[in-house]
């Protein structure tokens, strides 16, 4: 796997292309790249010759470009879901009917740090989509987990990888709104040794800045209060207009609301191939902090 992207003045990536063994799937989100289409094809028969290439250029980000969707096969069949291989485990993606481009690759390093963790634990996922937090960690040995999502259709993936990994009995799925599943965990008396909260971004233009860190914070303090004393909490976010110092206030607010402190373990990004611009800060989107809570 590896992803390449072109970076726009406005944080988005204006082409992003992530591969799937003999299989590409690209989104083109800017007019400078849709008019640069053909070289772009060209350019990765040259350098890649795949057998299959989706294009998956559905973002919101082109209607801001004068652009519509624009979802087709370029090359080759994609009959269903694409396998993947990541940190040793092995998933299912859906390019021409997930999220984006089916899969998220940047948060790849941040699932190993946190699966090395989950050996012998009780694991919460929230926000688990596909499984590429929840199934590591029962691949890495942990006893019980718990993977929270809307989504069924994620969800039978998610399914189907912990089968194809041998883990179906340690993993259980939820269909559910987080915020309404982790209250009635909580006033269950449910608590994890490791909780992991990966949202989708809250925060997806400017004027949605101070409802989304609120959200932040609501989401980051109800995830606190399901961490048994001595346990783990990863938490992330991937919208690009929240800056690390507005993310890492809100956690510590978070933090304090619940009436939990800890010790920060690792704080983080997306993977090296996702490279960030020295000079567009709005590429080094990903936020992730993996906590000790005491």
């Amino acid at each position: 796997f590896y992803r390449l992207a072109h970076a726009e003045s406005d944080g988005l990536p204006g082409t992003v292309i992530d591969r799937f063994g003999d299989a590409l799937v690209m989104q083109v989100n800017t007019a400078g790249m849709q008019a640069l289409m053909e070289e772009l094809l060209q350019a990765l028969d040259d350098v890649i010759a795949p057998r299959r290439i989706l294009l998956r250029s559905d973002g919101a980000a082109r209607a801001l470009e004068g652009l519509e969707s624009d979802v087709r096969v370029v090359r080759g069949s994609f009959d269903g879901p694409l396998e993947v291989l990541e940190n040793g485990a092995t998933y299912l993606a859906d390019p021409a009917g997930g999220q984006k481009t089916g899969w998220y690759y940047d948060q790849r390093d941040n699932r190993a740090w946190v699966a090395r963790l989950c050996e012998g634990a009780r694991v919460l996922d929230l926000y688990s989509y596909t499984g590429g937090f929840s199934v590591l960690a029962a691949v890495k040995g942990a006893r019980e987990v718990l993977a929270v999502d809307r989504s069924e259709a994620a969800l039978e993936l998610l399914g189907a990888a912990a089968e194809s990994n041998g883990v179906a009995g340690a993993v259980a799925t939820r269909r559910a709104e987080v915020f309404e599943e982790a209250q009635r965990l909580r006033e269950a008396g449910e608590r994890f040794d490791t909780v992991i909260v990966d949202p989708p971004a809250f925060v997806k233009t400017k004027k949605d800045m101070a409802q989304g860190l609120r959200g932040y914070r609501k989401l980051f303090r109800a995830a606190a209060r399901l961490v048994k004393p001595g346990g783990v909490l990863f938490a992330a976010s991937c919208s690009h207009h929240v800056g690390a110092e507005d993310f890492d206030r809100e956690l510590r607010r978070a933090l304090a609301d619940a009436g939990r402190s800890g010790r920060l373990l690792r704080a983080s990004g997306a993977g090296a191939d996702h490279p960030v611009h020295i000079f567009l800060p709005e590429s080094e989107y990903l936020k992730g902090r993996l906590l000790l809570l005491d």
